[in-house]
């Protein structure tokens, strides 16, 4: 029998085969944006099963097991992580047609060598084979890496971080290049219980002593100059939707003076703070040349109560139905206005706003940089074959898809490299589709070769830098 994930897995015809396998399989892996943890990278950590390295963060299969009726004990709890494990195979049978099921078994075959099926029957006998193999140092965190031919993997940190271990990376011989990006959504959302807390460590991080407004531009300043000497080039901020309020300065430095003195500050006044702030960061970022990425549409922490037992990131997100276009064209038209809009990539959560943010970057691609403005991959609940998919052709019918800088993992697992491929695949599949159909010409196959070629490697190469 035919194996599950086999070498024309989701390849629907011989134009789509010999794209992927000629332009697309064999091209390195540029990851600019996840949430891997750089001091295992630089420690090269030994995981020893597949909790440990697979489960464990994993808010995507907390969800499914939850939604299973797994007890939370299995899922974040204090089971052992054979027993964690064991409930995640009884669980991936019930995932089809959730991506899981895909990403499951592709990542199992890329890393493993595994061909069956996870289920409660080969639950025990995968566990301990993977098990096996993990403990070896052939599988330490860096030959994960390279098992997936990744040349770089840009990491997230916040503003305060030491950044010590992106440091010893840097002088150490692992040929993979470990990048960091700028994440300072703690200083521009006012509105948090914790910000004054926050401003206070991030005073001490910048050894300034921040009473007023200007302290915290100075602040910010001083560690985006930190980031940029360690090697920084991209930031990236998580925002429901961006702000853009007509403000003064005296108001926002009224409004930061009554926030670090314990009052409540108003909801408009909010949104003027935060306009100011990301204004302000946005043209740092364009001094320094770096390139700035907005996560948009994010409804976070909706469950209370286990908010409240678990904490953010633990799978109590959704999507939001937030007004994007008018604020984010004032936002972005002002930065141009200055001739100060850095290069930009737009990530949204939302299927419903595909179009506005295809058709939004056309309206800040003025020619001096190709791909200037981005509209980003899917991402989160987007992040599959449909959502991936919309995306690309959002990104065609309203703009160049041959400009996109395609996929990245957004992620807290060394074993989600594998989206990379299955990205790859949804690209090449779609291609082909329309040459089978007489949509696109079948003479030009080496053209549209190379078009595959440059989404899934080249563009992302030159548009960093790196």
């Amino acid at each position: 029998m035919k194996q599950f994930i086999h070498d024309n897995f989701l390849l629907e015809n011989k134009y789509a085969e010999e794209l992927y396998h000629n332009y697309a399989k064999n091209q390195p892996i540029i990851d600019y944006h996840n949430h891997l943890p750089p001091q295992e990278i630089l420690e090269d950590k030994v995981y020893n099963n597949l909790t440990k390295v697979w489960i464990n963060g994993d808010h995507y299969k907390w969800r499914a097991m939850r939604t299973l009726g797994i007890n939370e004990k299995y899922i974040t709890g204090d089971a052992s992580d054979k027993d964690k494990f064991l409930n995640w195979a009884k669980t991936v049978p019930y995932t089809m047609r959730n991506p899981l099921y895909h990403w499951t078994h592709l990542e199992l075959t890329r890393y493993f060598g595994v061909t069956d099926l996870l289920n409660e029957k080969s639950a025990e006998r995968i566990f301990e084979s993977t098990s096996e193999q993990l403990s070896s140092a052939d599988y330490s965190c860096r030959n994960l890496l390279r098992k997936v031919n990744a040349e770089l993997v840009c990491t997230t940190e916040d503003p305060i971080d030491t950044l010590e271990h992106h440091q010893a990376l840097a002088k150490s011989d692992l040929e993979i290049k470990v990048s960091t990006a700028f994440r300072p959504d703690k200083a521009i959302l006012i509105a948090n219980d914790s910000y004054s807390d926050y401003i206070n460590a991030l005073g001490k991080a910048a050894d300034i002593e921040i009473s007023i407004y200007q302290d915290l531009k100075d602040a910010l300043r001083s560690r985006i100059n930190y980031f940029n000497d360690n090697g920084c080039r991209l930031c990236d901020h998580g925002l429901n939707q961006i702000s853009f309020v007509e403000y003064t300065d005296n108001e926002v430095e009224a409004i930061f003076k009554k926030k670090l003195s314990g009052e409540t500050i108003e909801k408009e006044d909010v949104l003027k703070f935060e306009t100011a702030i990301l204004l302000y960061l946005s043209e740092t970022y364009h001094e320094f040349g770096w390139v700035q990425q907005f996560h948009l549409g994010a409804l976070r922490n909706n469950n209370a109560r286990m908010h409240s037992i678990l904490g953010p990131d633990t799978g109590w997100d959704s999507i939001g139905d937030y007004p994007q276009a008018e604020k984010l064209s004032a936002f972005l038209n002002t930065l141009d206005g200055k001739d100060k809009l850095t290069k930009t990539i737009i990530y949204n959560l939302n299927p419903a706003d595909n179009e506005v943010m295809a058709t939004m970057i056309g309206n800040f691609n003025d020619g001096s940089v190709k791909g200037k403005v981005q509209f980003g991959s899917g991402w989160w609940f987007l992040d599959q074959k449909d959502g991936m998919t919309k995306q690309m052709n959002a990104l065609s019918n309203m703009g160049l898809i041959s400009c996109f800088i395609g996929m990245l993992t957004d992620s807290r697992s060394f074993l989600s490299f594998p989206r990379h491929e299955y990205f790859r695949r949804l690209l090449c599949n779609l291609l082909g589709d329309e040459i089978q159909r007489g949509e696109l010409p079948k003479e030009e196959l080496e053209w549209i070769g190379k078009i595959v070629s440059d989404i899934s490697y080249f563009n992302a190469k030159e548009y960093f830098n790196f």
